[in-house]
């Protein structure tokens, strides 16, 4: 097993890698995620001065690779982030585009089953006119069905829920979710692992 950290941008991209879900897909992939899952708490905590401190929290586990989630939101492009963060303490960076809820409208099974739609699909989850946060709304209304809620945190658990069951695989096989398939791709190589998309 390849031991990895992971440093997020937040409280729900915590629930996502802390999730049961995402540790068996990682699991299967040859992935051992360390503990703690480091949250950031804001993406403007992502910078090498701050990062330096939080590798010290991995002390005990020792991961082989450092993976940074963060999302991109007002900035200008993906390589801007990854300017500003800098991979000087990190292996990989990755950026959810616009923000992780990108990637629940992107798992069409784990939406079909919140919304109780059979037929949902969301053909751009990555070009919302708004946040994606702001689309689940729009969805959810659109459909007549109870909405994400006021609190990202709760939806994410969830999403990544039993109930529900998110998976990276999914999003990552969405036809216009390219950011979730370079993360799926991009823990898939780091693993050692080049199976292909399941979908």
């Amino acid at each position: 097993m390849v031991k990895v950290g992971f440093i997020v941008e937040g409280d729900s991209e915590k629930v996502l890698i802390e999730s049961a879900g995402f540790r068996k897909w990682a699991g299967d992939q040859g992935l051992e995620i360390c503990s703690p899952v480091i949250n950031a708490k804001g993406g403007g905590n992502l910078l090498p001065h701050h990062i330096k401190p939080m590798l010290a929290q991995f002390a005990r586990s020792q991961p082989e690779h450092i993976v940074i989630l963060t999302d991109l939101e007002d900035a200008a492009d993906v390589e801007a982030v990854k300017a500003r963060i800098t991979t000087e303490h990190t292996n990989l960076i990755f950026i959810a585009v616009k923000a992780l809820e990108a990637w629940f409208l992107a798992d069409t099974d784990a939406m079909r089953r919140w919304l109780n739609v059979p037929d949902f699909f969301e053909p751009t989850p990555e070009q919302t006119l708004e946040m994606p946060w702001e689309r689940l709304k729009e969805v959810a209304k659109a459909h007549n069905s109870r909405g994400p809620g006021s609190n990202k945190v709760i939806f994410a658990k969830k999403m990544c829920s039993s109930a529900l069951r998110y998976e990276l695989e999914r999003a990552a096989a969405h036809p216009a979710c390219p950011s979730a398939k370079a993360f799926r791709d991009g823990l898939v190589e780091l693993g050692g692992n080049n199976s292909p998309l399941q979908g």
